[in-house]
């Protein structure tokens, strides 16, 4: 490994499951070497091994306990975090639909004022910024996402909200994110996506994926609806 990369460690996770660790905070470049590893992983082929799941900054394997013990699988593994050198490989570009306001952005009155913004210049501001997928969690489907333009940062609600319609997007912090499922949140909303980001009845059940990235684009009510009519008939 190069001296500039951050060092990487394993951690065992029970007796079906290890850890990879990367490095530590939230990075562009660190998250892309987690993808990374996961397509050398896949492409490696490696039976037994049940699952891999993406962080900002590590990987989790499940594996068969029948099939690797830990030892014998972190010696498997070492070469290909040794192999690390090489290009990321790209992941899918993605432009969501967004209608931003109204009752699917019931935050964004707030938002404008914390960041001295109008409206307007919010939602230009939020559709311009291109957003890596770091990964997916909280529920299924949830995409946390960098690239969130620094002026629109803002704390989470005080009072999370008991219940958050599905295909909400919001900011939470410096991130922002889109709700798969209605759930609860305290994120504050901006506006709202006619996509349905998770049907476990699909293949693969997330539309959206890690080390994919994402643009937000304007829509209006008419449109909104119509896309929704195309996604209730998909």
């Amino acid at each position: 490994m190069s001296g500039s990369q951050p060092p990487w460690r394993f951690q065992p996770l029970g007796d079906s499951a290890l850890m990879i660790e990367l490095g530590t905070g939230i990075d562009p470049g660190l998250n892309a070497r987690v993808h990374a590893l996961a397509a050398r992983l896949d492409h490696a082929g490696l039976p037994g091994i049940a699952d891999r799941v993406p962080a900002y900054a590590s990987l989790c394997l499940h594996y068969d306990p029948l099939a690797w013990d830990y030892a014998t699988l972190v010696e498997r593994l070492r070469p290909l975090l040794e192999a690390e050198a090489g290009a990321p490989c790209p992941g899918r570009e993605l432009t969501v639909p967004v209608c931003y306001g109204g009752e699917f952005g019931p935050d964004l009155a707030a938002l404008a004022t914390h960041c001295g913004l109008s409206e307007s210049e919010v939602i230009a501001r939020h559709s311009a910024g291109a957003y890596p997928v770091y990964f997916l969690g909280f529920a299924p489907g949830f995409p946390y996402l960098g690239g969130l333009d620094p002026a629109l940062a803002m704390p989470r609600r005080a009072q999370p909200r008991p219940r958050v319609p599905a295909g909400s997007v919001a900011i939470g912090g410096a991130q922002t994110g889109i709700y798969p499922q209605a759930t609860p949140g305290g994120w504050q909303l901006v506006g709202r996506t006619p996509w349905r980001l998770f049907d476990p009845a699909r293949q693969p059940p997330c539309r959206i994926l890690p080390g994919d990235r994402l643009r937000f684009r304007a829509i209006g009510l008419e449109e909104f609806q119509a896309l929704a009519e195309q996604e209730d008939r998909a």
